[in-house]
């Protein structure tokens, strides 16, 4: 028996309309996430857009729900290729999911964008128990974040750590946001950070040290955390993964469901950098 609520070409994912209306849920806290502190949210043709000159990630500066004609949507990569220029950045990018036109792969290889990652949306409906049930987890404090922005700049191969550890400080400083730690010894041993907006929580990274993985850390910091957005009012939490691979049964392990697919196109920009 074929089951409604998913796409019956991948019965694990959700069906088209249901996964268009949790995308444009999700990318609104992605967009909101992206923003802090100093970040905007706009749009540039089709195209909706947060540009944060002050992330140093990805997610601060990104397009998304490129939804119109294919002349609007080509037209609207070629501006986002300026706008990214404009604030700075060295590559401009796109995530695509059920929002976009189903013909963005066409359109966006003749713009000269590629496709460079392969992801899926995965959402959590189940509670879990709360965050003193794991007594190993505690929140982030400031003295914490020298560690987190060291853990995260090794985990994304990126360099800046300082202005790593001002980005994280501008989320501790955030109600939105939830970071979360697990000590190892008189260090920390891996982080969680997560952000909540209009119902809808995110978790965003979770990074471990070499040699505490696989003893239950990050199960602990992700249960911690969808705890932390449980209880700060989130109906439903989201993450998304790398598709295939350890990332994919990690959160398959935490109890998340893949929900949509998600491609994620990049335009170097640097040439047109002032």
């Amino acid at each position: 028996m074929v089951d409604p609520l998913h796409d019956p070409d991948d019965p694990e994912l959700l069906d088209p309309y249901r996964a268009r209306d949790l995308a444009g849920l999700v990318e609104n806290a992605r967009l909101a996430s992206g923003a802090v502190r100093y970040g905007r949210i706009g749009a540039v043709g089709c195209a909706r857009v947060v540009v944060n000159p002050d992330s140093p990630l990805p997610g601060g500066n990104h397009a998304c729900a490129l939804d119109g004609t294919s002349a609007e949507v080509a037209g609207t990569l070629l501006r986002l290729e300026r706008s990214f220029a404009d604030v700075g950045r060295a590559e401009a990018v796109v995530y695509a999911s059920p929002t976009t036109v189903a013909e963005i792969e066409g359109i966006a290889d003749d713009a000269g964008w590629y496709a460079v990652e392969e992801l899926l949306t995965f959402v959590h409906r189940r509670r879990r128990g709360p965050l003193g049930e794991s007594a190993q987890v505690r929140p982030a404090v400031d003295a914490d974040l020298p560690q987190l922005a060291e853990l995260l700049a090794d985990d994304l191969g990126v360099g800046g750590s300082r202005k790593l550890v001002r980005h994280l400080g501008q989320r501790l400083d955030d109600p939105r946001c939830a970071l979360l730690v697990v000590d190892d010894g008189d260090r920390v041993g891996g982080f969680a950070s997560g952000f909540g907006e209009h119902r809808v929580g995110l978790v965003e990274q979770v990074v471990v040290r070499p040699a505490r993985r696989r003893r239950g850390v990050g199960s602990a910091l992700v249960d911690g955390l969808v705890s932390a957005l449980w209880d700060a009012g989130a109906l439903l939490v989201s993450a998304q993964v790398a598709e295939g691979g350890a990332g994919e049964r990690f959160a398959e392990a935490c109890g998340f469901e893949a929900a949509y697919p998600v491609t994620a196109y990049a335009r170097r920009v640097d040439e047109l950098l002032d």
